[in-house]
């Protein structure tokens, strides 16, 4: 009996639905925990603003066409796919929780922290809001504090501060609708940053403090690390949609043109550039070409990506680690493409940088057709996924192709209808209406007028 290889390597797909793609990735573990990438989807996003789905039937299509091309890629169907969640409606608070527990020589399990988890879930939150993530910082057993596992301790009073991360109930059910509506259902729903984390960060940048910058089309996402935990979570309303529209309108050309501009000849600092070229734009309807100087765009860029940046210093100090990040910042996502970023990253914010690209992850040759920033999210959401699927959380997401068949009722009437004229053909009668549109259209052409 043939054993199915791809249900032994629990099969994933991830979904990342951004503001300038959606990106379908299909991929399972290999037998040294690396990631084997079968299937990848790219298409371009019409239908989400600032990580917010604003056009059901284009984000439909967006998704639809994502999984499409993925499905072709590996030659087989999928039904559930893990999908991740942004935008400006995330937010973000800290809380204390405590329960009692009733025999103190007991050693505390895993239920006892669940408890406390669920009772997180109880919390009051604003109308609209829903909680999404709640991550535990540190525990208390007994006022004996900063314990981060207090599995198999004894105690009699837990307590322990959470993170506790939310989001708008309308914003996810939207995603669930699109999803739904593309013939596909939703196994979990995982915050962004928290995906890019698990694809780009190593296990010493998340133990000694690092801050990744995650640089969207819409929005740029910012979550802070340390001691392994997530300490601090925030959605800045810009990302490289609007460097895009400050290049349309500071050079007075179109907006492909600018994107354009902005991915082939742009730079993050202004310095950098020392040729200083003329770049040609081709003019409309017959007009002269337009010229624009190389360092006139690098300057137009740099002003908006330190705005940016402004927003990410004020959002790491008031996180409180400002001056705990070792591991400084790593920047992800589209946005991080952009020439000299990490360079004016580290002149404007006195902190180390680098860009994160989703390589260690994984398996040898799977690298070059993923290796950008841009798939930081969707191979997270593909570990995140493949996790929950290991954890018993959520079942085997692969299919077989389903056969269509049409079951239309043929037009046939078993006994002679009253009021309509019929003949009795093949032992059934047939609309005589029916028939004579067949005559018409078998019939010679009539050439003759």
């Amino acid at each position: 009996m043939e054993i199915n290889t791809n249900e032994e390597k629990e099969l994933v797909v991830a979904l990342d639905i951004g503001t300038s793609k959606v990106c379908a990735i299909a991929g399972c573990k290999n037998e040294h925990g690396k990631l084997e990438i079968l299937g990848v989807g790219k298409v371009e996003s019409t239908g989400v603003m600032r990580g917010v789905v604003t056009n059901i039937e284009k984000t439909v299509k967006a998704i639809s066409d994502a999984i499409a091309a993925a499905e072709r890629q590996f030659q087989q169907s999928f039904k559930v796919v893990h999908v991740g969640i942004a935008g400006q409606h995330i937010k973000s608070l800290h809380h204390r929780g405590m329960v009692t527990r009733e025999n103190m020589h007991s050693e505390i399990s895993i239920k006892d922290i669940e408890k406390l988890v669920s009772d997180m879930h109880r919390l009051v939150l604003p109308p609209g809001d829903k909680i999404l993530h709640v991550i535990p910082q540190e525990y208390t057993v007994d006022n004996e504090q900063g314990i981060i596992d207090p599995i198999g301790m004894s105690g009699v009073r837990l307590e322990a501060n959470f993170h506790i991360i939310t989001g708008q109930i309308t914003a996810s059910n939207n995603i669930t609708k699109c999803v739904n509506k593309a013939g596909y259902k939703v196994a979990d729903i995982t915050l962004e940053p928290i995906a890019s984390a698990a694809a780009v960060l190593s296990e010493e940048e998340l133990e000694a403090g690092v801050a990744l910058i995650d640089i969207g089309g819409g929005t740029t996402d910012i979550s802070v690390f340390y001691e392994g935990i997530l300490r601090h979570t925030a959605v800045i309303p810009f990302g490289g949609d609007v460097i895009t529209k400050d290049i349309k309108e500071g050079c007075t050309v179109m907006k492909h043109q600018a994107e354009k501009l902005k991915v082939k000849f742009g730079s993050a600092l202004a310095e950098e550039v020392f040729d200083n070229r003329m770049i040609a734009i081709p003019g409309l309807k017959g007009r002269e070409p337009k010229e624009i100087s190389e360092k006139n765009l690098a300057l137009i860029i740099q002003a908006r990506v330190e705005e940016i940046l402004d927003y990410v210093v004020w959002q790491i100090k008031r996180s409180g680690f400002e001056k705990k990040l070792i591991g400084g910042i790593v920047m992800t996502g589209g946005g991080a493409l952009l020439k000299d970023i990490d360079k004016l990253t580290e002149f404007h914010t006195g902190m180390t940088a680098r860009v994160g690209i989703p390589a260690e992850q994984l398996a040898h040759g799977n690298s070059e057709r993923v290796y950008s920033p841009i798939f930081a999210t969707g191979i997270g959401l593909l570990l995140r996924g493949i996790e929950a699927v290991e954890a018993g959380k959520v079942t085997y997401t692969h299919k077989e192709p389903e056969v269509v068949v049409d079951d239309t009722p043929e037009v046939v009437y078993e006994q002679e209808p009253t009021g309509i004229g019929v003949a009795e053909e093949g032992g059934k009668w047939y609309s005589q209406l029916f028939k004579k549109t067949k005559e018409w259209f078998e019939a010679e052409p009539d050439t003759e007028y």
